[in-house]
């Protein structure tokens, strides 16, 4: 997306954004062919832009062609000198959070052990929960399991928010009792 030119009389009186303007395709090719990406080459074309418009020019641009460009590279630089940082920084953090052994990813994972006990304590509690009378139930799941409020709970259930704090309060009281055995 080319960015209009100001109407406001901006780029007749900067010579840098009159230049950039009459060589704005010129500053996309010559991106374009460092990045080898279109899409990044405008990017950096529209970072210009920005540069551009909001700068204030302190001294008079003798050659704002050559000005441009090198811009345009500085920014490439920042660019790549932005991708190394990130690309250090996720290097480093994959180092501290991913443990290997010759080479090879070791899989951060619960025991093959953990996984069965989470799995029956699982079982367990969604037996415990269907055996909770109708009500008691009803309330657990929509405020506990479904995450509603309370208030959510008695409207949905048409009771009052004193019988849904009371449905709940069985509730763990029963599946804790159940639960312990």
């Amino acid at each position: 997306m080319e960015p209009a030119e100001p109407s406001n009389g901006r780029a007749e009186d900067n010579p840098l954004l009159r230049a950039f303007f009459e060589r704005r395709e010129a500053l996309l090719l010559f991106l374009a062919s460092r990045t080898r990406s279109m899409a990044a080459a405008e990017d950096l074309v529209q970072d210009l832009y920005v540069k551009l418009a909001t700068a204030e020019l302190k001294s008079e641009v003798r050659s704002p062609a050559a000005l441009l460009y090198k811009m345009a590279a500085n920014l490439l630089t920042d660019q790549a000198r932005s991708v190394q940082r990130s690309a250090r920084r996720d290097g480093e953090w994959r180092r501290e959070t991913v443990v290997s052994i010759g080479g090879d990813d070791v899989v951060r994972e619960p025991a093959a052990d953990e996984v069965l006990l989470s799995r029956e304590r699982m079982r367990l509690l969604a037996e415990a929960v269907q055996a909770l009378p109708p009500q008691q139930q009803r309330a657990f799941r929509l405020h506990k399991l479904e995450g509603r409020s309370q208030a959510e709970t008695a409207d949905a259930m048409g009771v009052s928010r004193k019988m849904i704090e009371q449905h709940i309060q069985a509730a763990v009281r029963n599946l804790a009792e159940r639960l312990r055995t």
